[in-house]
């Protein structure tokens, strides 16, 4: 047999059993992070890490920045295989697993206190869910809770009404819950709402305060209304198929290491959101806090939304059951 015949079936070989251990595996992953921000930070530790102790078998290539596109389009690019996967919202996976948005109700959290007991208790389950679904997630990290902020000052539900208020466009559960207050909003992709505010198509926003500095967004707001509106979280999100190429002990180490960078990120994530609101305050942006009557109003229109997102088929009465179990038995002992 000629030399050549050997080698060209000894590669046939490796590529069909041996996939994502001989011949390595190049994943190629998008995020709206910024170059220089903490999640590209350490999502590139963790990259160089995984690459050494798999002996180069696994390297991961970012494109950061929104180079890519938003969430939206980085989705659509790993359907077709362009990209294998992306650090996106928790929201922008809702279509893989509806249940993963149930942090996202809104005026459902008082504290981060509820927060930390209740995700002891359903973090694991969404990660299930999504990996259901057809990703692999390594952890849930903060985004922190959303604050409404805007060009006007809003501390009723009416005063909100009266403005045109941005919702991303690839998040139905959110744009329902807004809709339950009696809200018009605009959706838009996260790449178009700086230049929204900018031409004053839209005046109003939900964001922590970490991601609205980040995307520059606290440049064009001037009021902030300081109750916490709604819980937001990201996840590094690797589609299921790529990932089981990969050998059993690779799989094994890819969890661990991204498992830590996502713990990590989680901790970080709260500090620099606790400091970003504070940056946001001294750069002038005006903090407005609702009266007792606003906020009565507020929390009746919340409550009311569980059940019409049940209703509209866009979470589980199971899992609103167990999100009410656990904020009673928490509240209860505290």
């Amino acid at each position: 047999m000629r030399i050549s015949t050997i080698l060209r079936w000894t590669v046939v070989f490796l590529m069909v059993m041996l996939p994502g251990q001989a011949l390595g595996l190049r994943l190629k992953i998008a995020t709206l992070s910024p170059e220089g921000s903490v999640w590209m930070q350490k999502m590139r530790e963790g990259a160089k890490e995984l690459a050494r102790k798999t002996n180069n078998r696994i390297r991961i290539k970012f494109y950061p920045g929104g180079v890519m596109g938003d969430d939206n389009s980085v989705l659509r690019k790993i359907r077709v295989g362009q990209l294998h996967g992306g650090a996106v919202v928790g929201g922008s996976l809702t279509q893989y697993f509806e249940d993963n948005q149930i942090y996202g109700l809104p005026m459902k959290f008082k504290s981060f206190e509820e927060i930390d007991y209740v995700r002891r208790q359903l973090d694991r389950r969404i990660i299930d869910g999504l990996e259901k679904g057809g990703f692999v997630t390594f952890g849930i990290a903060e985004g922190g809770f959303a604050y409404v902020m805007s060009t006007d000052p809003i501390r009723s539900v009416e005063e909100m009404r009266k403005q045109k208020v941005w919702v991303p466009d690839n998040d139905k559960t959110i744009l329902e819950a807004v809709q339950a207050f009696g809200i018009k909003p605009i959706p838009l992709s996260i790449a178009d709402v700086r230049a929204g505010l900018q031409t004053g198509l839209i005046n109003t926003v939900t964001i922590p305060p970490i991601g609205a500095i980040a995307l520059q967004w606290h440049t064009q707001i001037k009021y902030l209304m300081d109750e916490p509106f709604l819980y937001i979280y990201g996840v590094l999100a690797v589609t299921r198929e790529v990932f089981e190429k990969l050998s059993p002990d690779d799989q094994r180490v890819f969890r661990e290491i991204m498992g830590r960078v996502f713990q990590e990120l989680d901790r970080l994530n709260r500090q620099d959101n606790v400091k970003a609101k504070e940056a946001l305050r001294k750069q002038g942006i005006e903090f407005v806090k609702p009266d007792a009557d606003d906020l009565k109003q507020w929390y009746d229109n919340a409550a009311a939304i569980p059940e019409r997102l049940v209703q509209a088929g866009k979470l589980s009465r199971e899992m609103v059951n167990t999100l009410e179990s656990l904020l009673a038995d928490y509240r209860s002992k505290h």
